[in-house]
């Protein structure tokens, strides 16, 4: 059977987001939401002090990349701010699987911006991760 090279940091990736949401449920019942914001952004900033450490300078940077990856971080910062107040005020189960519904917009967007195509097949998986919102909430 044929690996691709994506598996693998996907399923680590996929790991490591799941014991995330389950560590800020944790610090959550330990302090508030903001708190535990500022603090899990020590530990982001860590990981790129020590990804900064191990990569060799200068890269390649385009204004173009750099925009976009600035609001990246603003959409990826505010996301994780507002998850702290969702799971602050609910069950892990589920805001973690809803929020973890956020492909969806993902599709969407690439759908309709980057003109990617959906095949059948994950048409189908689409649907069925909205039908499972109505069974969340």
């Amino acid at each position: 059977m044929r690996t691709h090279p994506w598996v693998a940091p996907a399923v680590l990736a996929m790991v490591l987001w799941g014991v995330w949401g389950v560590f800020q449920k944790l610090a959550t019942r330990q302090m508030p939401p903001r708190n535990v914001y500022f603090i899990s952004a020590l530990g982001a900033v860590s990981v790129v002090f020590a990804v900064l450490a191990t990569t060799k300078f200068p890269k390649p940077i385009s204004v173009k990349g750099a925009f976009f990856g600035i609001l990246a971080g603003i959409c990826s910062s505010l996301g994780g701010l507002l998850f702290l107040q969702a799971i602050s005020r609910g069950g892990a189960a589920i805001v973690i699987t809803f929020t973890g519904l956020y492909p969806l917009v993902s599709i969407t967007v690439s759908f309709i911006l980057l003109h990617e195509t959906i095949t059948l097949k994950q048409g189908i998986g689409i649907v069925l991760a909205l039908i499972s919102i109505v069974l969340l909430v």
